[in-house]
């Protein structure tokens, strides 16, 4: 009996301590083309945990591992809204192509939660155009001061008001009062940095009174820190004035320098923030300097930083996915495995390709620009580099059946190998290789010892993709002018001489 006892208490933790959020629902009128992206909205990396596609009648179904319980993004159709989750939830959520996800509803588990977070929204959009801000920041300090008092004093007063009307959980309610401190404390150090500029003295100085107040809105900083974007953006303004003077005496004269080195430079220094804060804001900061295209030193720079600077497991984490992101594998390294299957059904390696260059090319059908701008290009740059390389053509649609739809249909006609990654952008290839909804299409080059040749591309008719290709293949293609998608019915024929490319449709 005690083992059986041992075994459910065992379970019933495994159950309470789970990450793992399910979420269905309907959007009436949606297309299915369009999709359902949650975002964890305190994080550093702003990558999407799922993707989740809509059937022909709105309807939607998925789940993904929530990192906390806390404020979460929806993304849909370009529009985006907050929504508190917990681990182990299951929730319902509906609303209109219209009007989703600005409007909607939850039922279910979070319902609750998010009730109350949905009337205090709408508190703040109906008390904030009630109020002369302008006005307001013109007044002389002690009049200020009551203003921003009175402010603080009326939404908290909304805040308790809509707990007892709604009974939102503890963690959410915590979180708005943190989040009523920090929309207080922005507004203090907008008016502080203002009334500097307007005296003129670089030495300006608020009042003790002011000084206090600040004081009293950051007992909890190092909560806000973790969990509310806007308060690191208010530590970072607060923290501009001195990081401008460090940053001109460390860089004079150079020009190589990225901003992530200045500033882990000057937060050593700083012993009055804490190690996490300074973990989140130097991850600010890198998340800054990580972007598509920057040169592979600037990327090794980055990497070395959040390798010895940042302290934070998930932090350093969430950065290096943000990094294979944006930039994709290192160059050099070996290609990764992952599982692959082809429409017969068979298993499929890259490792198939070893002693031949190859280029894998990630696609879904739901992504609108495929058939239009990105098919045709495929099709001339594959004529003519088929001699001397292979192509790998990766399918990252939901289901297997949507994957021998598509291939069959888009690819057609264009030689290479058509594979499927199970369970599309959750897939293992997925993962590994760092692709995401907003990346697709994307191209990675590998050499003929199965090695990164590239860095991802979303555009094929980038000089750098013809330039590394004609490197692997010894050919040499026409050339095209920078971040141009090369056209379809150009010539790509070796002995053909270069044509002069025109503006095509880009993503």
């Amino acid at each position: 009996m005690k083992k059986y006892l041992l075994l459910f208490i065992i379970t019933a933790f495994v159950m309470s301590c789970s990450k793992k959020v399910e979420v269905k629902g309907k959007i009436a009128g949606s297309s299915p083309l369009e999709r359902i992206e949650f975002v964890e909205a305190s994080g550093v990396a702003t990558l999407p945990l799922v993707n989740i596609g809509l059937d022909k009648n709105g309807n939607f179904t998925g789940s993904f591992d929530a990192p906390k319980d806390g404020m979460y993004v929806i993304n849909y159709a370009g529009r985006q809204n907050l929504i508190y989750l917990e681990g182990g939830q299951k929730l319902n959520i509906s609303g209109n192509a219209m009007t989703f996800p600005n409007e909607f509803v939850v039922t279910g588990d979070a319902k609750k939660n998010n009730d109350f977070l949905q009337a205090s929204q709408k508190f703040l959009g109906e008390y904030g155009s009630k109020i002369n801000i302008q006005q307001l920041m013109a007044g002389d300090e002690k009049t200020f001061l009551k203003g921003a008092q009175k402010i603080e004093a009326d939404i908290n007063k909304n805040v308790d008001d809509l707990a007892q009307k709604n009974n939102p959980g503890k963690g959410i309610l915590e979180w708005k009062k943190n989040d009523v401190k920090v929309t207080i404390l922005n507004l203090l150090a907008n008016y502080e940095m203002a009334k500097r500029q307007m005296s003129g003295n670089p030495s300006f100085k608020v009042s003790k009174a002011f000084q206090d107040y600040e004081t009293k809105l950051e007992e909890n900083k190092d909560v806000m820190v973790k969990t509310i974007p806007l308060y690191r953006q208010y530590l970072l303004v607060k923290l501009s004035p001195d990081f401008q003077k460090f940053a001109e005496a460390k860089t004079k004269g150079k020009t190589d320098v990225t901003t992530s080195e200045v500033f882990a430079q000057f937060l050593k220094d700083r012993k009055e923030i804490s190690k996490t804060a300074k973990d989140y804001l130097l991850a600010f900061v890198v998340a800054q300097d990580i972007h598509p295209g920057a040169p592979a030193k600037n990327t090794e720079k980055i990497k070395k930083i959040i390798d010895t600077d940042i302290t934070d497991a998930s932090i350093k984490a969430d950065l290096v996915k943000m990094q294979v992101a944006i930039n994709g594998l290192k160059v050099g390294e070996a290609a990764p495995e992952a599982s692959l299957v082809k429409a017969d059904g068979k298993s499929y390696q890259l490792s198939e390709n070893k002693g031949k260059p190859y280029m894998l090319f990630f696609y879904a059908s739901w992504n609108p620009y495929i058939s239009e701008a990105t098919v045709p290009v495929l099709k001339e740059v594959v004529n003519f580099y088929k001699s001397k390389m292979n192509f790998v053509f990766v399918n990252v649609d939901d289901t297997k059946d949507q994957f021998v739809k598509t291939s069959s249909a888009l690819l057609k006609g264009i030689p290479g190998t058509n594979v499927y990654g199970e369970k599309g952008l959750e897939s293992d290839i997925a993962k590994k290789y760092g692709v995401y909804g907003f990346k697709l299409p994307c191209f990675i080059v590998v050499d003929k010892d199965g090695k990164i040749a590239s860095r991802s591309f979303v555009n094929l008719g980038e000089q750098e993709v013809v330039t590394i290709l004609d490197k692997l293949t010894g050919l040499s293609a026409p050339r095209v002018e920078p971040n141009m998608q090369m056209q379809p019915g150009m010539q790509m024929d070796p002995s053909a001489q270069p044509a002069n490319p025109q503006p095509a449709p880009t993503k």
